[in-house]
């Protein structure tokens, strides 16, 4: 079985078997947050191109007395807080994963405009889909650094096959049932990738 035909059987077993959480997570949402009840924002795919990651809303819109949206920290409410500890919020990438955008094991896509800033080695992440899961969040998920979390996706990439996905999946689920990893210290994820110096803080 290849991996692609794995992850759509997969995926789409997971939307009709978790469809009832999914509803009940998206009428949460719309009764403690409001709308829109999902979040989306473009992201890097297979070899940089971009696509629509989608997940369930966590953050209040609260702005300053500028209309700046406040940081991160104020917004993110105790059940926006539950919502990522159990990666609910994650649930809607399932579609991501049918359509092809997504893998359900691969490194984690961040944001756009890390591109520029990763060195060669680290480009290599891209070179296969991205994932919902992968090697790097089950070795710490956001609580290691960058360069040790870019080791990890670029180490995958080098030895990816369909037993160490198995593998991947299913410490994922025990990382998930811990809540393990969900934050660095002091921020909601991690800190801001700003490129490669010889001391990148966690």
């Amino acid at each position: 079985m290849t991996k692609r035909l794995f992850d759509l059987i997969i995926s789409c077993m997971m939307l009709i078997i978790l469809s009832p959480v999914i509803a009940i997570t998206a009428l949460l949402v719309r009764l403690k947050l409001g709308t829109p009840i999902v979040f989306k924002q473009k992201r890097p795919g297979l070899h940089g191109r971009p696509f629509f990651v989608y997940k369930f809303r966590t953050m209040t819109d609260e702005r300053d007395e500028n209309g700046q949206l406040l940081p991160d920290h104020f917004r993110l409410t105790s059940f926006g807080s539950f919502l990522r500890r159990f990666s609910l919020d994650e649930l809607l990438q399932l579609l991501n994963v049918v359509r092809g955008e997504l893998s359900l094991v691969g490194p984690r896509p961040l944001l756009m405009e890390y591109l520029p800033l990763y060195t060669e080695e680290q480009s290599k992440r891209h070179e296969v889909r991205p994932g919902i899961t992968g090697w790097a969040q089950i070795h710490g998920r956001n609580v290691t650094s960058w360069e040790e979390r870019f080791k990890r996706d670029v180490w995958y990439v080098e030895n990816q096959n369909m037993l160490l996905d198995l593998k991947i999946l299913l410490l994922t689920v025990m990382k998930v049932i811990r809540s393990e990893g969900v934050s660095s210290e002091g921020y909601v994820t991690m800190p801001v990738f700003q490129g490669n110096t010889t001391n990148q803080d966690v």
